[in-house]
């Protein structure tokens, strides 16, 4: 596998929260499918990923969070989540806020997006103030927002969807124009110009928008906690740590999901 190439830019910003972006990408030549993610948040979180095996109610998921809450992840499907953080907006009437770790519950229960969408509105659950990606292995993904009190389904259109910080459907809400969101865009339409993408590329096209390291006026440092890469196709992934080349990890996913017991892999342990 070769390696992938970081170029390091941008600045720990957004005032409001913290800065995320997430891709699902569908190489067009080869058919394979590639989710990447910048998970941006203190550097002080222990973070980890945890992998849980299938039972007789639920499948076997792996995901990645802090605090037993899932902020992403996949499952033995190649259903795949992850979130970011929005303008804050109504709840629309009916629903409630998820509770506990609810996209540990969605990789449990769902297979694919159709799946995850139904198993939302079943439980009346939204979001104020974040949107969720969907992505699964037969090509179909979607952002889901919750905008003035409605549920907004934004669709993958061509071969990629992107998800940053700004609501798909009302970017006027705020955190919108996106820098992130346009480096990702514009590193598609040169990339996939020049040859079919594998890790490495996707790697690339996301790898503008990590956040650097930066103390905020308490010395407090925030930036890019880790990066994650996932294949759906064979069911492989790779995960870095702050940023740091030394601190990766490189899973074989159908391995993983055959394991019997939890595993909890510690990323500030990675490389150590």
């Amino acid at each position: 596998m070769k390696k992938i190439i970081f170029l390091f830019f941008g600045l720990f910003c957004l005032s409001n929260g913290f800065a995320c972006s997430v891709l699902y990408y569908i190489d067009e030549s080869t058919g394979k499918i590639y989710v990447a993610n910048n998970e941006d948040y203190w550097y002080s979180t222990e973070a980890y990923i945890q992998i849980v095996p299938k039972s007789k109610k639920a499948y076997a998921r792996l995901w990645y969070g802090w605090d037993n809450f899932a902020q992403g992840g996949v499952n033995e499907h190649g259903l795949f989540f992850d979130g970011a953080v929005t303008p804050d907006q109504p709840m629309p009437e009916g629903h409630k806020s998820a509770l506990k770790n609810a996209g540990d519950k969605v990789l449990a229960y769902c297979k694919d997006v159709r799946e995850a969408l139904n198993y939302l509105e079943k439980n009346k659950t939204a979001y104020h103030n974040a949107h969720l990606m969907f992505g699964d292995k037969t090509g179909n993904a979607v952002v889901i927002e919750w905008v003035k009190g409605e549920r907004k389904v934004i669709h993958i259109k061509e071969n990629h969807l992107t998800m940053t910080n700004f609501l798909l459907a009302e970017p006027l809400a705020g955190n919108f124009p996106c820098r992130r969101y346009h480096s990702i865009e514009e590193n598609i339409k040169k990339l996939q110009k020049e040859t079919s993408l594998g890790f490495p590329q996707v790697g690339n096209l996301i790898s503008n928008a990590v956040q650097l390291p930066t103390k905020d006026k308490d010395g407090k440092t925030g930036g890019t906690l880790y990066s994650s890469f996932i294949n759906l196709t064979d069911m492989e992934m790779m995960l870095i740590y702050k940023l740091n080349n030394k601190k990766l990890i490189k899973l074989n996913l159908k391995n993983e999901f055959n394991r019997t017991k939890k595993h909890k892999i510690e990323l500030e342990k990675l490389g150590v």
